[in-house]
Formats: C-alpha cells, structure tokens, sequence
C-alpha cells in the first residue's frame, strides 16, 4: 500500500508536470525506481537468500552428523 501511494504522490513529478518540471523530473524517476526495487528486495531477494543460508546450514550440519 505505500508503495503504490508513493508511486501516485510521485507520478506528477516524474512526468515533469507543472512549472520547473523538467528539472525534478529525474528525482521523481529515481525516488520511483528506488521504491520499486527496495519493495522487491525485501519481498523476494531477502527472505530467498535466508532460506538459501539455512539449506547450507542444514547441509553442513547433516554432513558432521
């Protein structure tokens, strides 16, 4: 749900609507592309890398069992 209300709240300056919105139009892109790909690490990357950790830790303790 934030990910979506900043993404609205950001649209406007993305697309370089209003006067000067040329030149926050970069910041508006890149506070979007950040959200996005914070909100994807933390979903997906993070939680798959820690079931990643606990596997070799399983593994390695079967192996001196």
């Amino acid at each position: 749900m934030t990910l979506v209300a900043m993404i609205v709240g950001m649209l406007p300056v993305a697309t370089g609507w209003g006067a000067g919105g040329a030149a926050r139009m970069p910041l508006g892109i890149a506070t979007i592309g950040g959200v996005v790909s914070s909100t994807l690490l933390t979903l997906f990357v993070v939680p798959n890398f820690f079931v990643f950790i606990e596997k070799m830790r399983r593994m390695k303790s079967d192996k001196n069992s």
